[in-house]
């Protein structure tokens, strides 16, 4: 730790930060446009500025001097620095003014109007006048795709989407071209950016150069109510804001968490929202003569229970989808299981995941931020960049440190980083056990990390291609006291959850394999199930939010409520349970899924042992007490792992299959969006091309 005095303050602080993060470790403010805590030093917009007592006689960039370069006084004195002085009032005062000579007064048509960092220091840090009267530069505007605005005559060559894009996206898109006056940031040949996580440029810009174009023109940030929430359109679980106004879902922001997302998020997480506004389901059906008509809850529940009342209770099952939280699925599952049925499963991918097995069989266990301490990292049936891009963007930040090893098997794909390709299939797995060149770096690895994903556990072998790679990374030592490094990357935001209340076949029942073959079921629930095909000659119960496929299929289709318009507990793919609140309502006569499901449980005999969400979150964390603990990723036995090694289990030689087939339409809710079949469109001509 090193001394600095800071505005007469003494402050102890890591010799390696920089004088803007020591000054604010004093609690002093210090103004920035191209400095930003995540991305490489910049340095380019002087905004800074400080002044350094027995330093050079002129302000110094704070962002670009490390607090160890600072001379002591003559007598030892720690180094002073002032950063309200005249000398740094005038530096900004001339800073701020060149940087408006040729931005636009576009303030009242701006859409970073109101949160701009811009607007905020020119009123705290800028004159009053300008000296300039010549014209001002303009500079033509960029086409980038369908999610970033550009208006490029207000931009400030700041760089930091040209850091973003390069450095945590990994797809350098962006550069700048020209010098001086004639600077530019543009995509050199004009085409839209490729990066899954592209939206985060428009966060980064401090003005109104980048802009979220779906958002365009559609609220100010006064008018908004800001709900925090959790994101679901991934196993990732990242942290975010969601902004209403009246019952309209305006936008979706990430919100920083360290542990989980850092500050960032996918673009499908961030864009989604206007698919809630259309294709909704805001009211019951009841199929009849082959139609679906509408009904009343009564009509619709009568239905329900004159057919589950003639049916054999093995004949009962249930499927649960990718967006649940996890109190419904403990209602679905309590219900389920008082209509005395064993045939339920949350496991619609058809991934086999025992829970039987422990904990550590099925989730991430050394964590999302752990991923920064690995040294070798082994990636078996998986694409992080499109099943879990902020996961993605980690191991790039790894790797981007140095000394890590990857090494993938499956499917050849740009994962934004260099890695070593092993081979398309187990048998490529069952090499790493024994003799093999990438085999002994994960063996000479202090922290070597195995990342088991959805593409290696959703196929007939699947368990035993886990407990093949749970073998490897025992082998390797991936498994010791101290670190955990065999992990499971999971796609669906239900999943963990579901399988931590036992949301899977009991005794004698039927997984989804079994429950949607011909002649398994009479009556099947489906809670927002769309990725599966029930046999014709069931009954279908549809609960959900959109009219998709399971909602094409049902007999009764119960709307329920999307994400931002309920309460939940979900649990991430590292098990850290997080808590998403209510920000908005669901349309018409939707209701939430719980209480639809303790409504219907009243008409078929089996009431429900709860009346509120209270109760029902009560009995919830009494029969699983970690899912109490928000905010926190419970360390799971490793013993399990060793159990799960020894499992075993013939394997097929086929090739790992990738289980994203389009990243922008992979749920109801990004079905039903414009944005996303735009994108998708565009990915999709761009592999056209490419193959061309």
């Amino acid at each position: 730790m090193a001394k600095i005095v800071v505005d007469g303050t003494e402050v102890d602080v890591p010799a390696e930060y920089t004088l803007l993060q020591a000054c604010e470790a004093a609690g002093v403010e210090i103004p920035r446009f191209c400095f930003h805590e995540r991305l490489s030093i910049a340095g380019n917009c002087r905004m800074c500025l400080v002044e350094v007592k027995g330093g050079p006689p002129k302000p110094t960039a704070s962002c670009a001097m490390a607090v160890k370069d600072l001379r002591p006084g003559p007598n030892g004195e720690p180094p002073v620095v002032l950063t309200k002085s005249p000398m740094v009032k005038k530096a900004r005062e001339g800073v701020m003014e060149f940087l408006l000579i040729n931005h636009p007064l576009d303030c009242p048509i701006c859409d970073q109007g109101g949160e701009c960092d811009l607007q905020d220091q020119a009123m705290a840090y800028g004159a009053d006048t300008s000296r300039f009267a010549e014209n001002k530069r303009a500079v033509e505007d960029k086409y980038i795709g369908p999610l970033v605005k550009t208006s490029m005559n207000r931009c400030i060559q700041c760089t930091r989407c040209v850091r973003f894009s390069t450095e945590v996206a990994g797809v350098p898109d962006l550069g700048a071209i020209g010098r001086g006056e004639d600077m530019e940031i543009t995509t050199y040949l004009e085409h839209a950016m490729r990066s899954e996580m592209q939206g985060n440029v428009a966060d980064l810009c401090p003005v109104g150069a980048l802009t979220h174009k779906p958002y365009q023109f559609h609220a100010r940030p006064w008018e908004l109510i800001k709900t925090e929430s959790i994101d679901v359109m991934d196993a990732v679980g990242s942290n975010i804001r969601i902004d209403t106004r009246g019952r309209e879902v305006m936008r979706f922001l990430p919100r920083n968490n360290d542990a989980v997302n850092e500050e960032w998020i996918s673009d499908k997480s961030r864009y989604v929202w206007d698919g809630l506004k259309v294709q909704r389901l805001d009211r019951p059906y009841v199929r009849k003569d082959g139609r679906l008509v509408p009904a009343t809850w009564s009509e619709a529940f009568a239905a329900i229970a004159a057919k589950v009342k003639g049916t054999a209770p093995a004949k009962v099952g249930a499927l649960i989808g990718d967006l649940a939280s996890v109190e419904e699925v403990f209602a679905l599952k309590t219900l389920i299981g008082k209509l005395g049925s064993a045939n339920i499963d949350a496991r619609q991918d058809g991934a086999k995941l025992d829970p039987a097995l422990g904990r550590a069989s099925y989730v991430f266990n050394p964590t999302i931020a752990g991923i920064e301490q690995a040294d070798a990292i082994l990636l078996v049936g998986t694409d992080p960049r499109h099943e879990a891009s902020v996961i993605n963007a980690r191991i790039r930040k790894r790797w981007r440190q140095g000394g890590l090893k990857v090494g993938l098997i499956g499917a050849k794909v740009d994962l934004t980083y260099a890695y070593d390709y092993l081979g398309a299939g187990p048998d490529s797995l069952a090499d790493l056990a024994g003799s093999s060149a990438f085999g002994d770096i994960l063996r000479k690895a202090e922290r070597p990390l195995v990342i088991v994903g959805q593409g290696a556990l959703a196929r007939p072998d699947g368990a035993a291609v886990l407990s093949l790679a749970a073998r490897v990374a025992v082998a390797v030592g991936a498994v010791k006291d101290g670190w955990n490094g065999f992990g499971v990357l999971h796609t669906a935001a239900a999943r963990v959850g579901a399988l931590d209340v036992g949301a899977v076949p009991g005794p004698g029942g039927l997984d989804v394999a079994g429950m949607t073959a011909p002649g398994a079921l009479d009556v099947a629930f489906l809670m927002g199930a769309d990725e599966v095909e029930v046999a014709p000659g069931a009954f279908v119960v549809y609960l959900g939010t959109h009219g998709d496929r399971g909602a094409h299929r049902a007999d009764v289709i119960l709307p329920g409520a999307a994400y931002p318009e309920k309460s939940g507990i979900y649990v991430n793919t590292e098990g850290r349970v997080q808590f998403a609140n209510r920000a908005a309502f669901p349309p018409g006569e939707a209701r939430e899924d719980w209480a639809i499901l303790r409504a219907l449980s009243e008409v078929l005999g089996q009431t429900l042992p709860f009346d509120n969400m209270q109760a029902l979150r009560a009995q919830l964390v009494s029969a699983y007490p970690h899912l109490g603990h928000i905010d926190e990723a419970a360390v799971a036995d490793a013993g399990a792992v060793s159990t799960l090694a020894g499992v075993g289990g013939s394997v097929d030689k086929a090739a790992f299959a990738p289980v994203i087939e389009d990243f922008f339409l992979t749920n109801p809710i990004a079905r039903a969006s414009a944005v996303m079949a735009e994108c998708s469109a565009l990915r999709l001509a761009a592999a056209a091309e490419a193959a061309e």
